[in-house]
């Protein structure tokens, strides 16, 4: 399958809501700590094995996260070390992007959703420990969410309710929010160890999944949150980035530090149903296709891109 090199390490990766064939990849300098950030626009090849480059974005700061417009096509948002959320237009030329650079957090941004049922909206979490709430047309954020004790690093909408969100935070807790209240619906403690990152079910929109430093993926129910659904245990180091299955209700794909991207089935006993050690530096973006079922794609320090169909290995050319 397609393997494609980056300049610097590789963050994230988000295939395009629009377009089967195009991603996004989100990369750093010197693993995020100091330097210069990059945004590749790919397409995979329809007749070939292959991954070409369409578009890049040079950045004076890492990108950590980006996100795919739901509303325009070539639209994209990235998350930038230097506090900013950059927005991008892959139909203009680099010398005409950024659209807009949105500076309002005072630390890294690490995360970012776009919400797929409105459209008009986006949040970023930050390393101030606050998340905010942005739409494209405004140059300032709606509103910025502040109780989580430490940094933000994930944060996701929830797929059928176009007002509530989950974020999950270095303080060990995942909270839920609805922006029409005033404050956090829910607090989950959900690990003793930093929440890395969190996702929502996109079939049983009750069922949220988090993943720690403490090695584990824990999936919760919101109607009852003191014990979890269940526990996947299974990665040797902390699990970076999860995503639920756009296809499969108990399907959810992981990445770690311990440069596996792993395959679970939540509601079965042996729920580890695939493992990649394809990376052989730490593992940290991972998505799944909307468009193309069973399309997976994986970015890592390695400064390597990989896109493959599950069950096949991703360096099989």
């Amino acid at each position: 399958m397609p393997v494609f090199k980056t300049s610097f390490n590789g963050y994230s990766v988000k295939f395009s809501p629009f377009y089967e064939s195009r991603l996004a990849v989100g990369t750093a300098q010197n693993f995020g700590i100091l330097g210069n950030g990059r945004l590749h626009v790919l397409d995979l090849s329809p007749t070939s094995p292959a991954i070409t480059e369409l578009i890049a974005f040079d950045t004076a700061d890492g990108v950590y996260d980006v996100a795919w417009s739901e509303s325009h096509d070539s639209v994209l948002v990235a998350a930038i070390a230097d506090g900013s959320v950059k927005l991008y237009d892959t139909s203009l030329p680099p010398q005409s992007n950024p659209l807009r650079s949105l500076q309002e957090h005072a630390r890294e941004v690490h995360g970012l959703d776009y919400n797929p049922t409105r459209r008009d909206s986006f949040l970023s979490a930050s390393w101030d420990d606050s998340v905010k709430l942005w739409t494209l047309d405004r140059p300032t954020s709606i509103r910025t969410f502040r109780e989580h004790a430490y940094c933000v690093y994930s944060v996701a909408w929830n797929p059928k309710h176009a007002d509530v969100f989950a974020s999950a935070s270095g303080d060990c807790t995942v909270r839920i929010w609805d922006v029409r209240e005033p404050a956090s619906t829910m607090i989950i403690p959900g690990h003793q160890h930093e929440i890395l990152a969190c996702d929502w079910n996109k079939y049983d929109d009750c069922l949220i999944a988090t993943a720690s430093v403490d090695k584990s993926i824990k999936v919760w129910d919101v109607r009852n949150y003191r014990v979890p659904v269940t526990v996947l245990n299974g990665h040797g180091y902390a699990v970076r980035k999860i995503k639920f299955s756009p296809h499969r209700r108990n399907l959810i794909v992981s990445c770690s530090y311990d440069m596996t991207v792993c395959l679970w089935d939540f509601m079965i006993e042996d729920a580890l149903v695939g493992r990649n050690d394809h990376h052989t530096e730490f593992a940290v973006g991972v998505d799944m296709s909307v468009l193309v079922e069973g399309l997976m794609a994986s970015t890592g320090w390695d400064e390597l891109v990989y896109v493959w169909q599950q069950g096949m290995d991703p360096r099989a050319a």
